[in-house]
């Protein structure tokens, strides 16, 4: 598709256009929108700001937009993010979604969990669904576009990309009350040089976690970052997470050894033999323990391309890194918290036809139900699909379509 373009008060700008920002700014806090033009008729969008204007899809518009357009998204249903939307992720508008978590930003000490259920309960209540670590780390990652890639990303997807935008993408969250940028850091890229103000930058954005009430009540924040080892310190762990050289995430020996198993199959993708080695990204609820220390009250973790594509194992990636080398455009869909990601396609192909390629990935060493669930579900989809078993050849790729024309929008006089 040709460069993203949208009709402004009777003109059309691209979006690299040196003009954009000052007509987004006439527009800005005024009933007026722009079009995005990947379609006949063209797409309303939503200004936002945050150091310059920045133009958003609308609520559950995503869909609509043409597949090879930046502003595309997939249906809700083809990612764990259907079974979210509504319940645990609303959105109010589309600088205001909110985001229901199964974890606290507060610690009290010495709280203990009741157990068990009054004889004579006073009511019963409907449980309602709930964002996990993983899943708000998911939806982070869509929202600030690193589950997608286009050819022009090629060499761009570096830690400072991973900061701006994923921090941008938490400035438009609200959770418990909370602007999720208020309890989100994502570390800045290091450097010697500028290590003292980047440390600097750091205390201030974490000194919410200073604030306790006589040792009973923490605030805590989330930690977001690559996973780049671990180490015995003096009372458990040191968990060391890159561009923070100088400050470990600390954590009891027996909360890391469960962390470990847990995620013990993420930890060995990294040791396989393969020419993709595969990131763990790594995000961690800390409070301070003590002045100034960053104790993880729980953690999740995720494995990661090294273009920061989120892939669910190391299946994966020969596909990904073969549509990246073949220049071509898709989307990874995310798990969420479904319980399997075998109902998802592994990839949707953006660049050829109107309508996305679900791409399918089946490996000998996916567990019994999880790839008879696949198998039906491929055998119950009709539609257009390519399907790689890994233990053949991968087939060859769905053909590019030549990008089409855009169609300028003209408005009803």
């Amino acid at each position: 598709m040709e460069e993203q373009c949208f009709f402004i008060k009777g003109m059309t700008y691209a979006a690299s256009d040196p003009q954009l920002q000052a007509a987004l700014a006439r527009i800005y806090e005024t009933p007026e929108r722009p079009r995005c033009l990947c379609v006949r008729g063209g797409i309303e969008m939503y200004v936002a700001r945050h150091r310059q204007f920045v133009i958003k899809r609308m609520p559950e518009s995503g869909c609509r937009h043409d597949p090879g357009c930046p502003s595309y998204e997939p249906e809700p249903h083809q990612s764990g993010l259907g079974e979210l939307l509504g319940e645990a992720v609303i959105e109010h508008a589309p600088d205001h979604v909110e985001l229901r978590v199964d974890f606290p930003f507060a610690r009290v000490s010495g709280r203990t969990i009741p157990r068990g259920e009054q004889e004579t309960p006073s009511e019963v209540t409907a449980g309602r669904r709930r964002m996990s670590l993983r899943a708000v780390m998911h939806f982070l990652f869509e929202r600030a576009g690193m589950n997608r890639w286009h050819p022009a990303m090629e060499g761009k997807r570096n830690q400072g990309v991973l900061h701006k935008y994923l921090t941008e993408a938490a400035d438009d969250l609200v959770t418990k009350g909370l602007r999720l940028s208020e309890r989100l850091y994502v570390p800045e890229p290091f450097s010697e040089t500028g290590k003292a103000q980047i440390a600097d930058r750091r205390r201030s954005k974490l000194a919410m976690l200073q604030s306790s009430e006589g040792n009973l009540h923490f605030n805590m924040a989330l930690v977001l970052g690559e996973f780049k080892g671990s180490e015995a310190g003096a009372t458990g762990r040191k968990i060391w997470i890159r561009h923070m050289p100088d400050a470990p995430l600390l954590i009891a020996a027996k909360a890391w050894d469960r962390i470990e198993r847990v995620y013990g199959d993420l930890f060995e993708a990294c040791d396989a033999d393969t020419a993709y080695k595969p990131r763990i990204v790594m995000c961690a609820l800390t409070y301070a323990k003590r002045e100034h220390t960053y104790q993880i009250e729980s953690a999740s973790c995720m494995l990661a391309t090294d273009h920061w594509i989120p892939v669910e194992g190391v299946h994966e990636l020969g596909l990904i890194h073969t549509l990246i080398d073949e220049k071509r455009r898709f989307v990874k869909p995310l798990r969420y918290d479904a319980k399997t990601a075998a109902a998802f396609p592994n990839v949707l192909l953006l660049d050829a036809g109107e309508k996305p390629v679900p791409m399918h990935v089946v490996s000998g060493f996916m567990d019994s139900k999880e790839r008879g669930l696949k198998e039906k579900m491929l055998k119950a989809n009709e539609e257009t699909k390519w399907v790689w078993y890994t233990d053949r050849p991968m087939p060859v790729l769905p053909a590019m379509m030549k990008q089409r024309s855009r169609t300028p929008f003209h408005p009803t006089p």
